[in-house]
């Protein structure tokens, strides 16, 4: 759309918007032939919600693609995910309100807990609260890297943002949760 033709879509009233988005939501029935959770769920407000407003499906990425998060939430908001590769770490950034550089490199976190032989026991660390997850922040922020600003700071309970700032890094970052627990990282 022509930038001059956006100004024919705007319309001031007095009405608000409400975009739920449930991520993650879909499950599968715990028992074969059984109802999922949310099938199961009682669900009064949602149900009023719908009835009263305009319900949709959207395919975010293209048909057939099963997106994570990062990619689903960009097309939610009308990006295309296959050309604006924004990963986690800075939309978690960006959320606390922490203030990115051009050249810094950020990544999402989790913490988790793992036993004496180091495998996942948890990946969402018991799901700890937000004070704790401060505190453990605050322990990971004594890291030094040559020539390297280390920041961690805590996004809600057990997630956090890590954000590196320096000269010549690289974004091309790797994941160390093996989305199983029973395994090491």
């Amino acid at each position: 759309m022509e930038p001059q033709n956006i100004q024919q879509l705007l319309h001031l009233n007095q009405t608000k918007i409400v975009l739920l988005v449930m991520d993650g939501l879909g499950g599968l029935p715990r028992t074969a032939g059984g109802l999922t959770e949310l099938e199961t769920a009682h669900t009064p407000h949602l149900d009023n919600l719908a009835a009263k407003g305009i319900c949709g499906l959207q395919q975010p990425v293209a048909a057939g693609i099963t997106p994570g998060s990062r990619p689903a939430h960009l097309g939610l908001f009308g990006y295309d995910p296959l050309t604006y590769q924004v990963g986690r770490g800075v939309l978690s950034a960006l959320g606390i309100g922490f203030d990115l550089q051009g050249q810094d490199v950020a990544a999402r976190g989790n913490f988790c807990t793992v036993d004496a032989e180091g495998r996942v026991t948890d990946r969402r660390a018991g799901r700890i609260s937000s004070a704790r997850g401060k505190e453990l922040c605050e322990r990971l922020r004594r890291i030094n890297l040559p020539d390297v600003e280390v920041f961690v700071e805590s996004v809600k309970e057990y997630r956090f943002a890590l954000v590196l700032r320096g000269e010549g890094l690289s974004g091309e970052l790797t994941d160390t949760d093996p989305q199983q627990t029973g395994v090491p990282p």
